[in-house]
């Protein structure tokens, strides 16, 4: 009987799931939640988990919503990338930029 084992995909231009390796556990809570499979669990017990399919990846927020470490940050593709305007000094800006507010993917900034 032949084994199977798991091939990540090349990284694409966009890499839509980060993983702090340094602050994940490897409890595999996100590639739980994950919708699309994107991130599947590593066969090496307490190792992070493997981001296997970034092109299939929704953006829903899933991931980073059940890992309770923190470790898991959404990067949007361009063309899906927000402006904002501070109502109180018309200041324009991206979320993830230098400038931004703290990001929260719960709770969209008023304005």
């Amino acid at each position: 009987m032949n084994e199977a084992y798991l091939v990540p995909n090349p990284i694409a231009p966009n890499q839509s799931v980060c993983i702090d390796h340094d602050k994940c556990v490897g409890c595999n809570c996100c590639a739980n939640a994950c919708r699309t499979q994107t991130i599947m669990p590593n066969p090496e017990k307490g190792q992070p988990p493997i981001v296997i399919y970034p092109d299939e990846c929704w953006f829903c927020g899933c991931c980073v919503g059940a890992c309770k470490r923190e470790a898991i940050r959404i990067v949007y593709p361009i063309n899906q990338r927000v402006f904002f305007k501070r109502k109180t000094t018309g200041e324009v800006f991206r979320l993830g930029g230098p400038d931004s507010p703290p990001q929260t993917y719960f709770k969209p900034p008023v304005g």
